[in-house]
């Protein structure tokens, strides 16, 4: 008897989600893609995951750092990359080197070993998907990954890894729907 509550709940949340993502939700004119946030907020909390390190977003782009300064795309263009240390250190030599956070950086840079950041944003099993083609297209990393620049400590705020989201924003700006575009098929 437990399946007829669980059924009714996914079917409210599914019926929830593409009502609350859908095109149509919205009646109003379609701001530009650099002014707009895409892809909806999580609809359930999504703590931040401990890092190595603490680092604060919303104190250092303030400062006039922009997304590809420190997170590069490069070949294929799946992932962005963490920066470097020695990037950081460029102003950490002098600025706040006291602090335990600029020692346990100056620790890695002095090792030169990466910093083990742990990602925030992780794509399923099965999904084929590069950053390249939507950057190509002109979308900016807050399309997708909402407010980055207001966050001390990084989550999941938005649902850009769920595929209704996706096949929605896709439908909205008519880019291609069909599954190969983002699921590899194996070959007979």
């Amino acid at each position: 008897m437990k399946t007829v509550p669980r059924l009714l709940a996914a079917r409210t949340f599914l019926t929830f989600l593409f009502a609350a993502t859908s095109p149509l939700a919205s009646q109003q004119s379609e701001p530009s893609l650099a002014a707009k946030q895409l892809v909806p907020d999580n609809y359930g909390e999504h703590p931040a995951p401990a890092q190595p390190i603490t680092f604060s977003h919303k104190l250092h782009v303030p400062l006039g750092f922009h997304c590809k300064d420190c997170h590069t795309n490069p070949d294929p263009g799946k992932l962005m990359t963490f920066p470097e240390t020695s990037t950081c250190m460029t102003c950490h030599r002098t600025v706040a080197k006291n602090k335990p956070t600029i020692h346990q950086l100056a620790d890695f840079a002095k090792s030169g070993k990466p910093i083990p950041w742990v990602r925030i944003y992780v794509l399923t099993p099965g999904v084929t998907w590069t950053h390249r083609k939507h950057l190509d297209a002109g979308l900016q990393c807050g399309n997708c990954h909402g407010q980055v620049a207001q966050m001390d400590n990084i989550s999941e705020t938005t649902s850009v890894t769920a595929m209704g989201v996706c096949i929605n924003c896709h439908a909205q700006y008519k880019a291609p729907t069909t599954c190969e575009i983002c699921h590899a098929w194996p070959s007979k």
